[in-house]
């Protein structure tokens, strides 16, 4: 989509760019004609020889008529091999061989919103801008204001071209509040496309939610808060039924309740993010709780069976009656706290609100392990729980393994898991996952981050997408 900029190389300020070099040759080339036709004239009027001669001026004439037509076609119509000039560069761009080299070179992608004047013109002064300095613009949309439009750009640009260039140059351009960071291929996808995506995904899995809100706005912090029952404290503010839009915070009406706060503190929030988001929440709210019910029979290595499934608050007993058989150690081991108030947790545990939560169960239906994958703002928190009487059988891998899978599928960066040194097997199915981790001591807890940049070596399929009905082992 960016200008042709054919024609400004070969005009400037609206004019012809006159070539001086080639005229002056083809004024030579004239006088030399002229003089070599009178030359021949007097030769053949005086001398004896003159028919010889005339022949031999008309090859010479020929030759120079010739080569006067090469030099024309070399100089007159081949693409300059060097910055011509003719192409107005921006405020402190320089001139050099980068600027045609990297044509068919390396290239970045780039997404960038800027905020111009609502008035004809001003788009074309950005894109003339943007052709200057040999950057491609994608795709575009236009996000109307009361004053002004926000438009928001997938640029692809010459590999060497940074941020700080591209933003001078909108800037020069009429361009204000620019905002710009890298892309990567993802961000092809045309908004349709992308938005009935994740409003498919938010439709089979209440979980998704939060994970639609985020890869629809960005990088931003997105928080649940419930709200606060009868007698209980305080309830929280409510947002009305329309939802709420204050600059770079919006408040939406939660589904089950409560509210959503989305907060992207380097950026506003334009009206229309506001709708499309407010349009998902109302998505979810009408279609109500629901979780994929695909399931995935193990066999342990002992050859006892398990089926791993996902789960919410329709678990909630079940996961009570576990926690009854579980030992006080256990329990302190995964809570770090009152032994007394780990039943509490359980019922935003098993919320798809706040994450994903896989239920392991024995075939009599018994469940004797949890793990939980818990959206903490831009964090994301991975928990595991397993029965006393099943531990050291490979569950706690299997399920962290799965998780791992699921938050790379939901494009987090990194996953973290609280607990203590003394429990070496998380330490241990941490270190199983096959991938970079970070060790931090706060407060007398041990807080290891594995970064997924990396292929998780050890992870599972991830769930709600097609899983295997058959038999397999768990692995230790």
């Amino acid at each position: 989509m960016t200008p042709d900029v054919s024609d400004v190389t070969r005009t400037r300020h609206g004019r012809p760019v006159h070539h001086w070099r080639r005229d002056v040759v083809e004024l030579a080339a004239l006088f030399t004609a002229v003089a070599v036709a009178d030359v021949t004239a007097n030769l053949i009027g005086h001398g004896p020889d003159g028919p010889a001669l005339l022949v031999l001026s008309a090859a010479v004439l020929a030759a120079t008529a010739g080569f006067h037509i090469w030099w024309a076609r070399r100089h007159g119509h081949a693409p300059p091999t060097s910055h011509t000039g003719a192409r107005p560069l921006t405020e402190g761009q320089q001139a050099g061989p980068s600027d045609t080299d990297t044509a068919d070179g390396a290239t970045a992608l780039w997404r960038m919103r800027t905020t111009v004047r609502d008035e004809p013109g001003s788009l074309a002064a950005l894109c003339t801008a943007l052709a200057g300095l040999r950057v491609d613009i994608l795709t575009l949309q236009t996000h109307p204001l009361a004053q002004g439009t926000v438009d928001e750009f997938l640029l692809r640009a010459p590999a060497e071209r940074d941020a700080a260039a591209i933003s001078r140059a909108v800037a020069l351009a009429g361009g204000a509040g620019t905002w710009i960071e890298r892309a990567d291929a993802h961000d092809l996808v045309d908004t349709p496309t992308r938005v009935l995506g994740l409003a498919t995904r938010t439709a089979l899995d209440a979980a998704e939610l939060p994970l639609a809100l985020r890869q629809l706005l960005g990088r931003c912090t997105i928080r649940s808060l419930p709200a606060a029952a009868s007698g209980s404290g305080p309830a929280q503010d409510g947002a009305p039924f329309e939802g709420a839009l204050e600059d770079t915070v919006m408040r939406l009406r939660a589904p089950e309740g409560g509210v959503i706060t989305v907060e992207r503190p380097y950026l506003p929030f334009t009206p229309t993010e506001f709708a499309r988001a407010r349009a998902l929440t109302e998505l979810d709210a009408r279609l109500g709780p629901r979780i994929p019910r695909s399931q995935d029979v193990l066999t342990l290595p002992e050859g006892n069976a398990i089926t791993v499934r996902r789960a919410d608050t329709s678990d909630l007993d079940a996961a009570k009656e576990m926690h009854t058989r579980c030992s006080p150690h256990t329990l302190r081991m995964r809570y770090h706290g009152p032994v007394k108030d780990a039943d509490r947790y359980l019922n935003h545990l098993l919320s798809p609100r706040f994450g994903r939560t896989l239920a392991v169960q024995t075939a009599s239906g018994r469940v004797v392990g949890l793990g939980h994958l818990l959206w903490d703002g831009e964090e994301t928190e991975v928990a595991l729980l397993v029965e006393d009487a099943w531990q050291r059988r490979g569950i706690g891998g299997e399920l962290l393994g799965r998780l791992v899978a699921m938050a790379v599928e939901a494009g987090c960066e990194s996953v973290y898991a609280v607990t203590q040194a003394s429990n070496t097997g998380m330490v241990a199915a941490m270190r199983g996952l096959g991938l970079p981790l970070d060790y931090q001591i706060e407060e007398g807890t041990l807080v290891i981050t594995a970064r997924l940049d990396a292929t998780p070596v050890a992870s599972r399929p991830p769930y709600g997408q097609a899983c295997e009905h058959g038999t397999r082992g768990a692995r230790d």
